[in-house]
């Protein structure tokens, strides 16, 4: 069985048009500190955080917020107090806090409720003003949704999420990521979205700028409802034209055939390219979607205000296990319990995050304003960006692929330019431009628009 990583950038299949333009890419590699950040993510600690949550009874949206044992608040309070903890060992760079609302009568909220998230901000070192996000969801529901007192563990759905945040903050609180990363467990998603909306226009409302965001939801299972086990997959969805564009901007792409390369499929190949190896041992399939059919999360609540996001979930659901009383029925076990979730799998969970995001905030932002010239008619490609002026810059790097391959395939040094042309037809594949960082780091590309 071939190691993640090791076929994923091959197609076979994709050889058209045969070129020696730039040289293969190869998946970028875990530097020392990523590496040592990676061993430290403990299993142990992701039980500790899931069975604390599921004590609390019920997480339901409209359950207690003031009972020290039982609801929503409690587990709110403990988030918090975890994440506080946390930071005391940021040496004053993570700040927690808990931002709250009072949502009014709406659906599936049937009278006025107190919605909180709790969000972890560790401040970048070099770029603070560049943000990545990852959070998990962690309220929960029965099999009615408007039902707040009966038990509702949320074990995977998604106290495995939080357990990612929680255990990612603990980690990076005594790193110093270049870019800032926010550490978030918000509310309300099975009542429509509700806390990680209220999050996503807040930072829209403040021009933070959200370069990149995951959430991890129903992150705690690798066995499905027949048994299946599959361990070391993890899906990633990928939204592909954003419905945020202009309806000439969306005419615009699907007449140059970029589809497929949306931000969120952009940021997708990235997850895969840094995240995908024997570090993290997980294979990542991208799901061409914005989410499961007759489903949704907290990504598009930021889709919707305009940030490119992306949805990590298991490899198998087993919907036994999910929205459902607690009960035995025919012989089957209902409910969302703790001895259904696999914490070495939400572990190796955690360390496809904490790739992505280090390998995300330790390189330059992805191009800006990237146009490519079709004034004339030339089987040169003719490109142009906005140069950038941050520290950690150190050039530019074209990739391209044939237009029926997944993923980049080959890659072009560039220089520290802001224009460049490369002797391949625009026409015969697809390209992309990405920032490198003096480190190493690589960014996201940027998909070329005519201008």
């Amino acid at each position: 069985m071939p190691l993640p990583g090791d076929t994923v950038f091959s197609c076979p299949a994709a050889s058209w048009p045969p070129s020696d333009i730039g040289t293969l890419l190869t998946p970028q590699v875990p530097g020392e500190e990523l590496q040592t950040i990676l061993s430290e993510i403990d299993p142990a600690n992701i039980k500790a955080y899931i069975t604390k949550l599921v004590s609390y009874g019920t997480r339901h949206t409209l359950s207690s917020q003031t009972d020290p044992n039982r609801g929503i608040g409690a587990a709110r309070d403990w988030i918090a107090e975890q994440m506080r903890e946390f930071a005391t060992a940021s040496d004053g760079q993570m700040e927690v806090t808990v931002p709250s609302y009072i949502q009014g009568v709406a659906s599936r909220i049937p009278s006025p409720v107190r919605i909180s998230d709790v969000v972890a901000t560790l401040k970048g070192s070099v770029d603070p003003g560049r943000t990545y996000v990852v959070s998990g969801h962690y309220d929960t529901r029965c099999s009615d949704v408007l039902d707040y007192t009966c038990d509702a563990p949320g074990a995977d759905d998604d106290a495995s999420g939080v357990a990612v945040s929680l255990e990612l903050a603990r980690v990076f609180a005594t790193r110093r990521p270049a870019a800032t990363i926010v550490f978030a467990a918000v509310a309300a998603e099975e009542q429509g979205l509700y806390g990680s909306n209220f999050l996503a226009q807040t930072y829209k409302n403040t021009s933070v700028n959200v370069q990149g965001m995951f959430t991890n939801d129903i992150t705690g299972s690798s066995t499905a409802d027949d048994g299946t086990k599959d361990p070391f997959t993890l899906r990633i969805f990928a939204q592909g034209s954003p419905t945020t564009e202009s309806p000439a901007r969306a005419s615009l792409r699907a007449q140059i055939g970029g589809e497929n390369d949306s931000p969120a499929r952009e940021l997708a190949r990235f997850v895969v390219e840094v995240a995908e190896n024997n570090y993290t041992q997980m294979n990542i399939p991208i799901i061409y979607r914005l989410d499961r059919f007759l489903r949704g999360g907290d990504h598009s609540s930021f889709l919707d205000a305009g940030f490119t996001a992306c949805r990590f979930t298991e490899p198998n659901e087993n919907f036994a296990h999910q929205h459902q009383n607690v009960r035995v029925e025919n012989g089957t076990q209902y409910g969302d319990l703790l001895e259904f979730v696999d914490f070495d799998y939400i572990a190796r969970v955690g360390k496809v995050n904490a790739a992505s995001l280090w390998s995300l905030a330790s390189a330059p932002m992805s191009p800006q304003n990237v146009t490519v010239n079709t004034t004339l008619l030339t089987n040169d490609s003719q490109f142009s960006w906005i140069m950038g002026n941050e520290t950690l810059l150190a050039g530019y790097e074209a990739v391209w692929r044939p237009t029926n391959a997944p993923f980049w395939t080959h890659v072009i040094p560039l220089g520290l330019v802001n224009t460049a042309t490369v002797n391949l037809s625009k026409d015969n594949v697809i390209f992309g431009i990405r920032a490198v960082g003096k480190n190493g780091y690589r960014s996201p590309a940027t998909f070329p628009f005519p201008g």
